[in-house]
């Protein structure tokens, strides 16, 4: 018996070899390249085109209008840009645990409870089990059909006689095609599943669901070209020993991919978090140097979130530095400027920086907020609590200017602060009065002598 033909793809890229490298000839990335068996296609490609291949011209194609589905859950529409629509394909991600088959299955109660009909296809459960943690969570629509399969043939067969308008597939690595001899979760599976639901949601108009499992670095499991083929791939982030849950929009064809959701998991599941700052402030303490409060913007959301520092004298010759929720490089540079352009001696000391709430912040505006935290714990002096600081700060120590300040702004005055620390060139763009009190620095030490009192 003939030995059957290996070949070696990227999970990056998809490029094909017939031999293993360690790094990929096509991409540059290593250790990406998996073995599969080579199948021999027996079906020639058909050459006749068909109606609809035809070109048109643009302006002769007739649209109408775009309707979206309602999730039932404001947090996952305002990511979706709206709503759902139909003929779409989604994917979601997120780590093990992190809530994706909760959030899919409170989905599929709300459009069920609205009059359409979901096929709900597990990969990973039996019935029994998405039945009792149905139970748990409430879930009491009777439009929910559900089916525990891996073949995509069968799923063929279950959407062409349910016809539902919403289909979710738990997990895409777990389904497999018979004509393909590679495992499921491979490289070839992965593609040629998601084809085949695309070719399934586009003609008959179904809204399309996909859970996709992510590697240790983040990323969703499987070919890169996964990501390209769908309209929409939605990350769920947050910790798993933490209740808030972060759904961010990475890829969409019908929105914006700027607006994140926030959820809190609880044993019914996962609820929605309608005013973020409030629940992120809920627990903070007063009076206690080292806290601060900044104000950040999520897609086109802004946030209040606090920032905490903790200053201590180092015990060894080399101090400790640790960072929580922000990257570690800017706090140390940050640590560098209050250094340099300030004077606080900050080389004996361990530093341990923490944003409450499992929140990550990664946009600059951020920056003064942090300084200010360090050099409160460091002179041990408590900023008011009050008081929000925003402002993005360079290695000369200067304050630059941040965008949509009349947003953070507008967030904190709801929250009842009553002051705000602002860059001064900000100052020129703001529009209209605020009922709260508002500060324009230059420089670091503007801030920390409003801040700290010039302690």
């Amino acid at each position: 018996m003939a030995r059957p033909k290996t070949k070696f793809i990227c999970n990056e890229c998809g490029n094909e070899s017939p031999k293993w490298f360690g790094k990929c000839p096509e991409c540059g990335q290593w250790n990406t390249l998996v073995e599969e068996i080579e199948a021999k296609s027996s079906k020639p490609i058909p050459g006749n085109i068909s109606e609809l291949s035809k070109p048109v011209t643009l302006q002769n194609i007739n649209i109408s209008v775009e309707t979206r589905l309602s999730t039932g859950l404001l947090e996952l529409d305002r990511v979706l840009g709206g709503g759902v629509v139909p003929g779409s394909l989604v994917l979601v991600g997120g780590d093990p645990g992190i809530g994706k088959s909760t959030l899919l299955l409170q989905l599929s109660d709300n459009i069920g409870k609205a009059g359409l009909k979901v096929l709900y296809i597990s990969g990973e459960e039996s019935i029994s089990q998405i039945k009792i943690r149905s139970s748990r969570m409430g879930v009491t629509s009777e439009n929910i059909y559900l089916v525990s399969e891996n073949s995509m043939g069968n799923i063929k067969n279950h959407v062409s006689n349910i016809a539902p308008d919403v289909l979710i597939v738990d997990s895409i690595q777990t389904v497999y095609s018979p004509d393909i001899t590679s495992a499921p979760g491979s490289v070839s599976q992965v593609r040629e599943a998601t084809l085949a639901l695309m070719s399934i949601a586009k003609p008959k108009n179904i809204a399309a669901f996909i859970v996709g499992h992510v590697t240790k670095q983040g990323a969703i499991a499987g070919p890169r070209v996964l990501e390209h083929m769908v309209d929409t791939v939605l990350y769920f982030e947050g910790e798993s020993h933490m209740a808030y849950r972060v759904l961010r929009g990475v890829k969409n064809r019908f929105g914006s991919t700027n607006e994140i959701g926030i959820f809190e998991m609880g044993d019914i599941g996962l609820t929605e978090v309608k005013n973020p700052s409030q629940a992120l402030l809920s627990g903070r303490m007063k009076g206690v140097s080292g806290s601060c409060v900044i104000a950040t913007l999520e897609g086109t959301r802004a946030m209040l979130v606090e920032v905490q520092a903790l200053l201590s004298h180092s015990s060894f010759g080399v101090p400790r530095r640790n960072a929580t929720g922000v990257d570690y490089n800017r706090v140390a540079m940050l640590m560098a400027v209050l250094e340099k352009r300030v004077g606080m001696q900050l080389g004996n000391s361990d530093s341990y920086v923490n944003v409450v709430g499992g929140i990550k912040l990664s946009e600059p505006a951020s920056d003064l907020g942090v300084m200010a935290s360090i050099a409160s714990s460091f002179r041990n002096s408590e900023i008011d609590e009050s008081m929000v600081i925003i402002g993005e700060v360079g290695l000369a120590g200067e304050v630059r200017a941040v965008n949509f300040i009349e947003k953070r702004i507008n967030e904190a005055h709801k929250l009842g602060f009553k002051a705000c620390i602002v860059p001064y060139n900000n100052l020129n763009r703001m529009d209209g009065k605020y009922d709260i009190k508002i500060y324009g620095v230059r420089d670091v030490n503007e801030m920390l002598d409003i801040a700290l009192g010039g302690k």
